[in-house]
C-alpha cells in the first residue's frame, strides 16, 4: 500500500513509499485496532521536518512516514478490544511510550526520557498511509456528529493539554481564577486555544501579525473572543489597554514573542509556551528585569508538548461544545485540502508557500 514518507537529514524528501498493508496480529493480546485512513492533517512539524530540522526513522528504516493528525474508520478489531468497534470514526494519539514511570502510567506525552517516540515525527511513522494498526489504548473514538471536523482533534488535545496543565499547576495558589487571556498566534492550535478558552469563561485577546478583516479574525471573532493585529497594537500595548493578563498562550512558533510574553504576564500568572521552534534564532531580553519581576509575582513558565489520551478526550469534548455553541464557526479551519497521497508535491507546496492555508489536509480514502 502507499505512504507519503521523507527520509530523515535529507531535506525536500517527501515520496511516496511503498509499504506492505498490517494485520491487527502484529499487536500482542488482541488489542489490535485496523484503521482504514480516510484524512490526515499537516503542519508546521510536518514542514520542519521535510526540511530536515528533526524527525527520526523507526530502527531498520531509512524513512521516516509523516503525518501525525489523523482521521479515520476503524475496519477490524482484535478478541479483547472492548472499546471500539468496526465502522467507528476515530483519531489516534502521537506519543508512544518509552520505559519511565510517566510511561508506564499512560502518560507518555511527560516522559522524563531524553528519548521520545512520535508516530510521524520520530522513531515511529505517521498515519499517512492507507491504513495503521495500533493498540485500542492509543486509538480514540471520535463522534459521528463531528465528523466534519475531523483532521482538528489532534490538534485540538494539544490546545487542551496546554490550557489544563496552567490550571493544574496552579492549584499551588489555591483561589486562581484567571479573568483575561492572551493567545499568541492564530494557527490552528491559537484558534483552539481561544475555542477552550472562551468555554472557561475568560476574556480572550487572540494576537496575530495580519490586520484585519482575515480569516483568522472572523474566527476569532465568531468565538466571541477578541482580535488583536500586533502589527496596530504590540502586545505590551495591548498590556496597557487590557491591564497585565493571568495567562498567555503561545503558540506562535517564533521564539522572541514567546519571552515577550514573560514580561506581559501579570502576577500570579501563568506562560504556557506549545511552539516547536527547529531552527537556531537567537534573542536578546532583559534578564534582570524578568528574574526580579517572575519572582516577586510569583509568576509560572509551562512547557507543554503533544497530549495523551485523556487530553484528547478532553478536546473532543470541547469541540462538541463549541461546535454548538458557535455554528460552523470551527469548521472554517478546515481550509486547504488535498486530494489523494500522489498530491504531496501539492500539500507541501501550500504548507511552505500559502500564508492564508490556515489548515492543509490530505483526503487519503472516501
Amino acid at each position: 500500500m502507499k505512504a507519503v514518507a521523507i527520509r530523515p537529514g535529507t531535506p525536500n524528501s517527501v515520496h511516496l513509499q511503498e509499504i506492505p498493508r498490517p494485520s491487527i496480529n502484529e499487536i500482542e493480546g488482541g488489542n489490535g485496532v485496523l484503521v482504514k485512513v480516510l484524512k490526515v492533517g499537516v503542519d508546521a512539524t510536518d514542514r520542519e521536518i521535510a526540511d530536515a530540522l528533526y524527525g527520526n526513522a523507526p530502527e531498520g528504516d531509512d524513512y521516516l512516514i509523516i503525518g501525525h493528525e489523523c482521521f479515520g474508520v476503524v475496519e477490524e478489531v482484535g478478541a479483547n478490544v472492548k472499546r471500539l468497534k468496526p465502522g467507528d470514526f476515530v483519531t489516534a494519539t502521537v506519543r508512544r511510550p518509552g520505559g519511565s514511570i510517566y510511561d508506564l502510567i499512560g502518560t507518555n506525552d511527560m516522559t522524563s526520557e531524553e528519548t521520545y517516540y512520535e508516530r510521524g515525527i520520530n522513531l515511529r511513522h505517521g498515519f499517512m498511509t492507507e491504513y495503521f494498526v495500533d493498540d485500542q489504548e492509543y486509538i480514540v473514538r471520535v463522534p459521528e456528529g463531528l465528523s466534519h471536523l475531523h483532521v482538528l482533534q489532534e490538534p485540538m488535545s494539544c490546545a487542551a493539554k496546554a490550557i489544563h496543565q496552567a490550571y493544574e499547576a496552579q492549584r499551588r495558589m489555591k483561589v486562581w481564577s484567571p479573568k483575561v487571556a492572551y493567545v499568541l498566534g492564530s494557527g490552528q492550535i491559537g484558534l483552539l486555544a481561544t475555542l477552550s478558552l472562551k468555554l472557561r469563561g475568560l476574556e480572550v485577546f487572540t494576537l496575530s501579525r495580519s490586520e484585519a478583516p482575515n480569516l483568522k479574525a472572523s474566527i476569532v471573532e465568531g468565538l466571541e473572543a477578541t482580535y488583536v493585529s500586533t502589527k496596530v497594537t504590540p502586545m505590551k500595548e495591548l498590556v496597557k489597554q487590557t491591564g497585565k493578563p493571568d495567562l498567555i498562550i503561545d503558540a506562535t512558533g517564533f521564539s522572541p514573542i514567546a519571552f515577550e510574553a514573560m514580561e506581559c504576564v501579570g502576577h500570579n500568572g501563568v506562560v504556557v509556551w506549545t511552539s516547536i521552534t527547529g531552527g537556531d534564532r537567537t534573542t536578546q531580553v532583559p534578564s534582570d528585569k524578568i528574574n526580579i519581576e517572575w519572582v516577586l509575582g510569583n509568576k509560572l513558565l509551562l512547557g507543554s508538548v503533544n497530549a495523551n489520551r485523556t487530553h484528547f478526550e478532553m478536546g473532543i469534548r470541547d469541540l462538541a461544545l463549541g461546535d454548538v455553541m458557535y455554528p460552523g464557526v470551527l469548521s472554517k479551519i478546515l481550509t486547504n485540502p488535498v486530494d489523494g497521497m500522489e498530491n504531496h508535491a501539492e500539500m507541501m507546496r501550500l504548507l511552505i508557500e500559502d500564508d492564508n492555508a490556515l489548515k492543509v489536509y490530505v483526503n487519503v480514502a472516501e
